[in-house]
């Protein structure tokens, strides 16, 4: 049986409803066939645009997907009754803008919804009244912004963008295509051997285009951003704003050396030809995977809901044939992509004679702690922000479009969210990115209401003690986040219709995501490039002929980005060719 919620309806009424009501999904009515040129296991964003990039080379594609609904981590749902969330994932930025173009994804009916101010910070202090920092693309604008609180950092922010920007453009084209393969280097044939030194030329070229900066952004990538922000800022406020973003989604706080490639991998995005830029889609995140799901289809993909792989089918060559379902169907394939974790992939779906001890444990041993808790939350009315009170009329102003920053007077605040979690407790002052997406689009929620995102760190995936996240934990934290939410805007918690509170483990247990890591795995620099998953399987290749990475798992990493997908498909298909 769902399981089921009940709560308090606008006007209050009381409601009870099933969980995760089943949204339409994009696909052919086709049958599922007994054998295909290529099987995708998951129907998350990368797995799609793998499959419309193979199926458009001519490889006959089945995805098949666990849940009810596609799209993995980038979904649309119903959770209470006329209000519809981005239940995981909830703003778009990193998708490759070739993926855009050759799948045609506006045609396909993705819209964006940009958001310019785009970042909106409230403070608790003393003053009357308290005040707010404020960030758009208008760059005079945003100094004015600034400068209430430092001179200094207005002068100095458009020179930190310019410098971030070029380490962006000289980090991107390594997303496009696959690590350089150090085994082929040292001991490949000769034919390896060429192809690796090919793959070289993309991160030369990122070499020669740092030039005399190298050591300055070598900095930038291995430093904690709280030394990187404190050599360009003096503004808590401005500093603690920006670390969010090289911290979000990981277990690291501002001091963990590291964390400045996180705060990259979050600007490397863009929207509307403005680097960094992040939106909402129409429909809520569902709809970019609808959209996914539709050129797929229309290329002749056969896309299955509610088909749960149990196991990898291999030959007696140990070469990946296909796949076989919960309900015993075997389908075959010449060659299988995953889209699930590396740790689901390897540990639970491949037969483990049939790889190597060492990377088995190297699978093993990947850091995949998580810090996120989102929280998904229906409210009759904006939240209405002692920094920047609603006008009389209700109306949305342009703060409430914003990803809303609370808890970000400093970046001491955010190491201490960090340090409490890190010894098994709930972050007391968590670290909350607030999100109204249907200020932007009131079709997510009935009239007058809106949806509300909680993007929430640091809380452990394992508590103290080994206590258990059931429903008492998850509550009190909850209650903790609406606590601080009341704060910085009274009356927030009597808007509340309902809740959906997702911690780590629920976001394993839902979405597949491991420990409830939203990247499936820590975007730290001894898990990147070279060595994601591992060292020598960092091309989308495992050590299963015939079986490849598509996900979050892979290079270049999380986010909805579909680099993954897209290299991957390739990969396979110049395997394929050679078959």
């Amino acid at each position: 049986m769902a399981a089921r919620h009940s709560t308090r309806l606008p006007g209050g009424r009381a409601a009870c409803w099933p969980r995760g009501r089943r949204l339409a999904h994009a696909g052919p009515a086709a049958r599922l066939r007994r054998e295909y040129d290529a099987v995708v296991i998951g129907a998350g964003h990368n797995g799609l645009v793998a499959a419309a990039y193979l199926q458009q080379a001519g490889l006959q594609t089945a995805v098949l997907e666990r849940r009810h609904v596609l799209g993995g981590a980038a979904v649309t749902e119903e959770i209470v009754p006329g209000f519809k969330f981005s239940r995981a994932s909830y703003l778009l930025s990193l998708l490759r803008p070739q993926i855009y173009t050759e799948l045609e994804l506006q045609r396909h009916g993705l819209r964006v919804l940009p958001r310019d101010p785009y970042s909106f910070t409230p403070l608790l202090e003393d003053g009357n009244p308290p005040r707010s920092l404020l960030l758009g693309h208008d760059m005079a604008w945003t100094q004015q912004q600034i400068a209430r609180f430092s001179q200094r950092d207005a002068q100095a922010y458009p020179e930190y963008e310019a410098f971030m920007g070029g380490l962006v453009s000289a980090v991107d084209p390594l997303l496009d295509a696959p690590p350089v393969d150090t085994a082929a280097l040292g001991q490949g044939s000769l034919l390896q051997r060429l192809r690796a030194l090919r793959a070289l030329q993309p991160l030369l070229r990122a070499g020669l285009a740092l030039g005399r900066q190298l050591p300055r952004y070598y900095e930038v990538l291995t430093a904690p951003i709280s030394k990187v922000l404190d050599h360009w800022f003096e503004s808590e406020p401005l500093k603690a704003t920006l670390a969010t973003d090289a911290v979000i989604g990981a277990m690291a706080g501002p001091r963990t050396p590291g964390s400045g490639y996180v705060l990259l991998h979050h600007v490397m995005g863009t929207l509307d030809g403005r680097r960094g830029a992040w939106g909402y889609v129409a429909g809520g995140m569902g709809a970019l995977s609808q959209a996914i799901a539709s050129a797929a289809a229309a290329r002749g993909a056969h896309i299955f809901a509610e088909k749960p792989v149990s196991r990898m089918l291999l030959g007696r060559d140990g070469r990946a044939q296909g796949v076989a379902l919960q309900d015993g169907t075997e389908v075959r394939s010449k060659v299988v992509l995953s889209n699930a974790s590396p740790q689901l992939t390897f540990l639970e779906l491949t037969p483990q004679e049939q790889l190597p001890k060492d990377f088995v444990q190297r699978i093993q041993q990947v850091d995949t702690c998580s810090p996120v808790t989102k929280i998904n939350v229906a409210v009759d009315r904006l939240p209405n922000f002692l920094a920047a009170p609603n006008t009389c009329d209700g109306r949305p102003l342009p703060h409430h479009q914003c990803s809303i920053h609370l808890n970000c007077e400093s970046t001491q605040l955010l190491h201490q969210a960090f340090t409490e979690a890190s010894d098994g407790h709930p972050s007391s002052r968590p670290m909350i990115e607030l999100c109204i997406p249907s200020v932007l689009d009131p079709g997510l929620a009935p009239r007058g209401c809106h949806v509300v995102s909680l993007f929430t760190q640091f809380t452990p995936p394992v508590l103290a003690g080994g206590q258990p996240w059931d429903e008492a934990a998850r509550n009190a934290y909850a209650d903790a986040v609406f606590n601080c939410i009341e704060a910085y805007a009274p009356g927030f918690k009597a808007s509340v219709v309902g809740r959906d509170i997702l911690t780590p483990p629920d976001l394993e247990r839902i979405f597949g995501l491991p420990s409830g890591n939203i990247f499936h795995g820590a975007m730290s620099l001894d898990q990147l490039y070279f060595a994601r998953p591992v060292p020598s399987y960092s091309g989308y290749r495992s050590p299963v002929p015939g079986l490849y990475l598509c996900g979050s798992g892979a290079h270049p990493g999380g986010g909805v980005m579909g680099a993954a997908g897209r290299n991957a498909a390739r990969v396979a298909l110049e395997d394929f060719r050679r078959l």
